[in-house]
């Protein structure tokens, strides 16, 4: 998956993420929802976790941990 797509796909799953959230602030008894939920944070720490690895961190203020040190050489979004 190029950086682009993984962007795109980082950013869908935010989307189903917080929409899901704010759906179960008013269902909170919703099994599937609820497990719903779950998978797609699972799937989201994954694809952060995978594009941390090959592009370094995404974001700032200690959200992103990462130990490659990348983030130092790596170029900005406008470059």
């Amino acid at each position: 998956m190029t950086k682009s797509e993984l962007l795109t796909k980082i950013s869908e799953i935010q989307f189903v993420c917080v929409e899901l959230n704010l759906y179960i602030d008013t269902h909170p008894d919703d099994e599937d929802a609820l497990n719903d939920y779950y998978h797609y944070s699972k799937m989201l720490r994954s694809l952060i976790e995978t594009y941390e690895q090959q592009y370094g961190p995404l974001l700032g203020f200690g959200h992103s941990a990462t130990q490659t040190g990348s983030w130092v050489c790596s170029k900005w979004p406008w470059e």
